[in-house]
C-alpha cells in the first residue's frame, strides 16, 4: 500500500461501502463464537444454575408486589437472569477485540480500505445476535417461571432483549478497545457492568431499596430494561406496552454505539500492540 493510501483510508473506504466489512466481520463474531462450544455452555448454564440455586433458596419468603399474591423469587427473578445472560455474551463477544489487536488481525482491518464505522457495526451487530440468540433461549425455561408466552408476546420480548444487547454490547465494545489484556478487561467489568446488572431491579424490586440505592437504579439503564421485561412475562389487567422503558433502551442503545464510535476513531488509540 502507499503511504498516501496509508495517510488517506477513509478516500478509499468509501468505495468498498459499509455494510459489507460489517456483514463480514458480524458472520466471523457468530462463526467464533459457536465453534467454542465451552463458551456457548458456560454462557446459558452458569445464569440458569444461579436462577435455579438463588430462586430455591429464598422460594416463596420473597414477595414482589406485583399483582394480588405478588410473586415468589424464582418468579420475579427470571427476567433479570435473562439479562444476566446477554451480559455474559455480550462480554465474551467484545473479549474478541483484545485477541484480535494480539493476533494482528485488528491491525489488518484498521489499514484496510475500509470505513471505521463499519468496524464498530460489525463487531457490535455480531455481539449482540450472539447475545439476543442465547437470551430468546433462555425462554425456553420460562414456564419454571410460570411465565406461557404468545407470539406477540414473544416478539415484544425479542425487541427488548436486542435493545439490551446492542447497549451491552456498544458499552462493552467501546471499554475493550483501549484495553490490552483480557485481565484488564475483566477487572472493569467486575467493577462496572455486574453492579450495573445488580442495580437493575434483577435481584430486588426498586421498591423496596434504600434512598441511595433507589436514586441509582432510577438513573440505570438496565433498570428498564428489568422492568420492560417484567411487564411483558408478568402482565397485568389493563397493562399497557411499556412504551416508556423501550424509548429509553433505545436511547441506551444510541448512546453506546455512539461511544463506541467515538473510541474508534479516537486518533490517540493504537490498535496494535
Amino acid at each position: 500500500m502507499s503511504a498516501t493510501g496509508l495517510a488517506r483510508p477513509g478516500v478509499a473506504a468509501v468505495s468498498t461501502g459499509v455494510w459489507l466489512p460489517a456483514f463480514t466481520l458480524w458472520w466471523r463474531e457468530i462463526v467464533r463464537f459457536y465453534r467454542q462450544k465451552a463458551r456457548v455452555v458456560g454462557v446459558l448454564v452458569s445464569p440458569l444454575l444461579f436462577w435455579v440455586v438463588i430462586g430455591s433458596g429464598f422460594g416463596t419468603s420473597f414477595r414482589s408486589g406485583g399483582g394480588a399474591a405478588g410473586q415468589d423469587y424464582r418468579n420475579y427473578s427470571y427476567p433479570g437472569f435473562l439479562i444476566l445472560i446477554v451480559l455474559f455474551t455480550s462480554i465474551f463477544a467484545m473479549m474478541s477485540v483484545i485477541d484480535d489487536r494480539k493476533e494482528g488481525f485488528l491491525l489488518s482491518v484498521m489499514v484496510a480500505p475500509v470505513p471505521r464505522s463499519s468496524i464498530v457495526l460489525g463487531k457490535v451487530l455480531g455481539g449482540s445476535t450472539l447475545a439476543t440468540i442465547q437470551g430468546m433461549i433462555f425462554l425456553v425455561f420460562a414456564p419454571l417461571a410460570g411465565v406461557h408466552l404468545g407470539v406477540t408476546q414473544v416478539l415484544m420480548v425479542f425487541v427488548v432483549v436486542f435493545l439490551i444487547s446492542f447497549s451491552l454490547t456498544a458499552l462493552g465494545f467501546a471499554i475493550a478497545w483501549p484495553m490490552d489484556s483480557a485481565q484488564a478487561f475483566h477487572a472493569v467489568v467486575n467493577l462496572f457492568l455486574i453492579p450495573l446488572w445488580l442495580l437493575s431491579g434483577a435481584l430486588f424490586p426498586l421498591s423496596g431499596a434504600s434512598g441511595w440505592i433507589r436514586a441509582v437504579m432510577q438513573i440505570n439503564p438496565l433498570t428498564y430494561g428489568v422492568e420492560a421485561l417484567h411487564a411483558l412475562l408478568y402482565p397485568v389487567p389493563e397493562a399497557r406496552v411499556p412504551v416508556n422503558s423501550m424509548a429509553t433502551l433505545l436511547l441506551f442503545a444510541l448512546t453506546a454505539f455512539a461511544l463506541s464510535f467515538v473510541m474508534v476513531n479516537r486518533r490517540t488509540n493504537k490498535p496494535a500492540a
